[in-house]
Parts: C-alpha cells; structure tokens; sequence
C-alpha cells in the first residue's frame, strides 16, 4: 500500500502510513539505515541524500507517519521531547512572550524558565481552561500559546478550538503538547492548533525501549522551519529509535483501548475508596473537564492521578505496589507508578506546586495493558 493514504482509517495508516514495502527486497517493515553519510554520484549528483543528520530514510518514514496520523502538513523527529521542545522554541526570538499552561511536564517548566528566560523569552503561566485568564495574560509580544491538555498530572483540560480562535486572532499560534492522548485519541491540529508536539518515548513508541519527539506542523511555513532546525542544530532522531517508535504505532490503537478500558476501571475504584481523596481523571463525569475532553476527544486516555492526602500514605502505596514499577515516564505496555512532587515534577519550586495543588500526596499511575484483575488487586493491597 502506497501513495494518498488519508482516505483510510486511523488503524490502517497507523501501520502503513510512510511504510511502503522496501523496493529492493520487498521487505515490509522500512530498513534501519544506519549510515552517517551517502556517496554521490557524480559532482553535484546525488540521490537526494548527503548526510545523515539532514537526510535518512527510516526517519523520514516515521516523520511522514505522524504528520498522517496528526492529519498536519510535516513531521519532524528529534532525539527527545524535550530537543522536540527546544527546537519548537527556536520559532520565538528574544523579546517576545509565551503564555503556557500553568501546569506541564516539569522538564518543560525548567527549560522555559531556567534556560530561555536567560535568552529573553517571556513567559506567563495560566490557568488555560479559562479563556478570559489567557486574554488577561495577553501582552502586545504575545506569539505563541503553549498547552497541554490534559495536563500532567493534574489533567486539567483546554478548549483547544477555542483558544486557536483567540490565539489567531491576535496574530500568535497555538502548540499543544499531546503526549497524554495520542492522536489516536485527539487530534489538535484539526481544532486548529498550529503545531502538535509528542514525546514519542510515551505512547508512541509504547515498549519503554527508545527516546525521542516529534514536532507536526500545520502548515508549510513552520514545517519548512523545522526542517532548517533540524539540519542547523543537529538534535535529529536516531535510525534505530526512529525504527522502533514506527513499531511500537503499528499497535497504537489496540493498546490505546487497552489502556483506557483498564484507567476506567481503575478511577472507578479509586473514586469509591476510603482512603482516596480525590481522583484526577477526565474519563470521571465529576471531572470539570469531562464534557470538554467528549467534544474535542475519542477518549479519556490511560494516566490517572489520584490524592491520599500525604507523602506517608503516598510512600505506603509506592512502595508496595508489585506489579506495578516505581518509575518516572509513562505510556509504555507495563504500569508506571510515580510520585510526581518528587520526580517528574521535582524541577518545579514547591511554593509553586502548592499553588497547583500538586501536593506531596498526589501519585500518578500510568495505566499499562496487563491483566485488569492484576492492577485492581496491586492497588487494593498497597491501599490496605
């Protein structure tokens, strides 16, 4: 299968998508070209390929993978999410400002404030689930809308199509962050977003076995950006990495489901528990997000962040859940299970959290595909 793929379903480009069959041998999963440079013809004549870190044909695949699954114009592959981040932000230059979800990834509030600040960049944290906030976090230097929705771990939800309205409006673009569902589960670039951005070590490549990013673009002018980012600054995606994360897409959909059918389960019982204070999870109908995240979304997804109160009670449970693995990351086949005051949001100042509400009793599990039964009874026991 080959040529226009976009009148196919989202399954079937998962696995075919920038993945024709190898004309040289017919091979059906796309070669891992492990070079560093491409001999040329002649002076002057190549095969349009010269060096790797511009040009490499299993990255290209992956990049024209994504950009089909995120309905966008390009894709681009980075060696991180963060390098994914760091190359998006080369489009700000010094003196202009960002107004981004008060609660992210603490990698990304680290970058933001302790390295671009240092280079001029301005920066306003914002509730972004009210619009009226963001237009009062407007200044005249305003030129991008940075979101993530749901954000992590507190899964709050943005109104992505109204915000690009607004944020278009007044002359700036619109980046969503959307590692947490996929775009098996949201799509930000068909509610108007500019460009989409995916840690793909997440849920993309699924199996914890390869880091990396990804940048879609929606149109032209910022895929053309990129692409000049990619060769000037050189933090491009392996060919081994950039292999895996195109196998691990092939089963997106088939753990997607998986995972959300047992987060469902999961937050259900976590919402009944005594020892429970409170569930973070959109799929709740209690969730203030929950009718937002049915129109904008085809799902929930499979992070669940839950508050017992204290870092004692939180401790208890991190230390004796078995079949879940204490560890940062998400995303991945097995359960993760996470103290994010501690570790995935440790780069953020505690005054700063508890302005959140990202208290030392929040835990954050990463709901994997292994036997529901398994999960429920994991969890029963180290709340007991």
């Amino acid at each position: 299968m080959h040529g226009d793929l976009s009148r196919f379903g989202f399954a079937t480009r998962a696995i075919h998508a920038g993945q024709a069959p190898d004309p040289t041998t017919g091979a059906v999963a796309v070669p891992i070209y492990q070079t560093s440079t491409y001999v040329h013809d002649e002076l002057g004549v190549h095969k349009g390929f010269e060096y790797a870190r511009v040009q490499n044909p299993t990255r290209f695949a992956l990049e024209e993978l994504v950009a089909s699954l995120e309905c966008g114009h390009s894709g681009h592959a980075f060696a991180s999410g963060m390098a994914a981040i760091q190359s998006l932000m080369t489009w700000v230059k010094s003196g202009e400002h960002v107004i981004v979800s008060r609660n992210v990834y603490g990698g990304t509030y680290r970058f933001f404030t302790q390295v671009l600040e240092r280079y001029g960049l301005s920066f306003s944290w914002v509730d972004t689930t009210s619009l009226s906030a963001i237009e009062a976090a407007w200044q005249p230097s305003t030129k991008m809308v940075f979101l993530e929705t749901p954000t992590n771990p507190l899964m709050e939800v943005s109104d992505i199509a109204a915000i690009s309205e607004l944020a278009h409006g007044k002359g700036a673009i619109l980046v969503v962050d959307n590692t947490f569902l996929s775009p098996y589960l949201q799509q930000p670039l068909t509610l108007g977003a500019d460009v989409v951005v995916h840690s793909t070590t997440k849920y993309l490549n699924g199996h914890s076995d390869a880091i990396g990013g990804v940048l879609i673009a929606a149109h032209a002018e910022h895929g053309d950006w990129f692409d000049f980012i990619q060769k000037s600054a050189g933090a491009v995606m392996a060919p081994l990495d950039s292999f895996l994360v195109m196998r691990g897409i092939k089963t997106l959909p088939v753990r997607m489901d998986r995972h959300e059918t047992s987060a469902r389960k999961i937050a259900a019982f976590l919402n009944e528990h005594s020892r429970v204070r409170a569930v973070l999870y959109p799929g709740l109908e209690s969730h203030p997000g929950h009718a937002l995240q049915k129109r904008q979304a085809t799902g929930f997804g499979g992070m669940i962040s839950f508050d017992v109160g204290s870092l004692a009670m939180a401790k208890q449970i991190l230390d004796r859940v078995q079949v879940m693995s204490l560890a940062e990351s998400l995303g991945g086949v097995e359960s993760l299970i996470s103290h994010p005051a501690s570790m995935t949001h440790a780069s953020v100042p505690e005054e700063k959290r508890r302005e959140l509400g990202l208290g030392d009793g929040i835990v954050r599990i990463s709901v994997g595909i292994e036997s529901i039964d398994d999960l429920m009874n994991d969890l029963e026991s180290a709340l007991s």
